[in-house]
């Protein structure tokens, strides 16, 4: 998950006082906003000291040391090799898993961040975190609905990952690359299946009145729909893990192909006639006959039936809920027309009541 404040030193610029110096412009894009800070190097050696004694521990990154012998607003060069620097020691604070640092004072000074906004972010990162690194592991359950749609949409990332690297794979034009990419889409295959258990117990967790959020139950529409979205998830993991291993055994299958005809080519013997191809086979037909094809084939089908199936339920309650929100803007509709009604009336009763009061008068 990206982080919640996003930093970055794109330039500098030379202050305009009688002794000028190297002015660093930080922009600082939050969730809603954007600005720019200036600081000078003296500003970010206070940052650093400041933060070593709030936290009592330095910072993870260190600040490019001091040049005695040269300035940067007469040397380019180091101006930028100081820029770049500074610029990784804020990003290396504000992207580490230890938000220690990031919660001081000192820090949100040196930001004009506001002063809540380091500790909500960071708990809704430590949060994230705690549940992607160590689900049913020791880490921390899912409690909070904005903390499980963050960990489906690091799950979906992670998803994405993984296609990107069979793609990969299937382009590769090495041995090696091929491999590099199969083990890079296992790992997001693996990320992926631990994430999808923990949105599993997470909506069990949520749906509990003492250990949602604040206390209340999601609706049963709510529920369901992210139900259908830990489905889809689900399906599509082991469809990719599926590819993933049909490449491996394509693989295999090619190098075997390969070296059979490079025997026979050594031997001068031909390959007999008829049969399937090799080179088409995969891992579920190789073993299988005619027959057993054929009988494949019809299971292949008859489980995309049971898919179709599915997604008709789910667009046939989706039609339900449709025709429930229908029914009741109908009924609130004739409520406000009712006491539409009634407010005639009574405007109509005191119209009456003035009439006769102006007689009496």
């Amino acid at each position: 998950m990206a982080p919640p404040v996003e930093i970055s030193i794109p330039n500098t610029t030379v202050s305009s006082t009688s002794k000028p110096y190297t002015v660093y412009n930080i922009t600082i894009r939050l969730p809603l906003r954007s600005f720019t800070v200036q600081k000078r190097y003296s500003d970010f050696l206070d940052l650093h000291t400041g933060l070593t004694d709030q936290v009592g521990s330095p910072p993870p990154a260190s600040l490019p040391a001091k040049s005695w012998f040269s300035k940067t607003i007469s040397n380019p060069q180091l101006t930028e090799e100081r820029r770049q620097a500074l610029e990784t020691y804020l990003k290396t604070i504000n992207q580490t898993d230890d938000g220690r640092w990031r919660t001081t004072s000192v820090w949100r000074a040196f930001l004009n961040l506001p002063s809540s906004f380091a500790s909500q972010t960071s708990s809704k990162a430590g949060a994230l975190h705690s549940v992607i690194t160590g689900p049913g592991g020791g880490g921390a359950p899912i409690t909070d609905p904005v903390v499980w749609l963050d960990c489906h949409r690091d799950l979906k990332a992670q998803l994405q990952d993984a296609r990107l690297n069979l793609t990969n794979r299937d382009q590769a034009s090495t041995l090696q690359k091929q491999h590099e990419a199969s083990a890079a889409a296992k790992s997001s295959l693996v990320k992926a299946g631990t994430m999808i258990k923990a949105l599993e117990e997470g909506l069990a967790n949520i749906q509990k009145p003492s250990e949602g959020w604040g206390g209340q139950k999601l609706g049963e529409g709510e529920i369901r729909r992210r139900k259908d979205l830990i489905a889809s998830a689900q399906k599509d993991k082991d469809g990719l893990e599926n590819l993933l291993n049909a490449m491996a055994t394509k693989s295999k299958l090619d190098n075997a192909v390969a070296s059979m005809q490079e025997t026979q080519s050594l031997m001068g013997t031909k390959p007999k006639a008829g049969g399937r191809v090799l080179g088409k086979e995969t891992a579920e037909t190789r073993e299988l006959d005619n027959h057993g094809v054929l009988r494949l084939q019809k299971q292949k089908m008859a489980d995309q039936d049971l898919d179709v199936e599915e997604l008709r339920k789910i667009v046939q309650r989706q039609k339900e809920l449709g025709i429930a929100i229908n029914q009741e803007l109908e009924v609130q509709n004739e409520m406000l027309r009712m006491v539409d009604e009634d407010v005639d009336r009574v405007q109509g009763k005191i119209n009456i009541a003035k009439r006769r009061v102006g007689k009496i008068s």
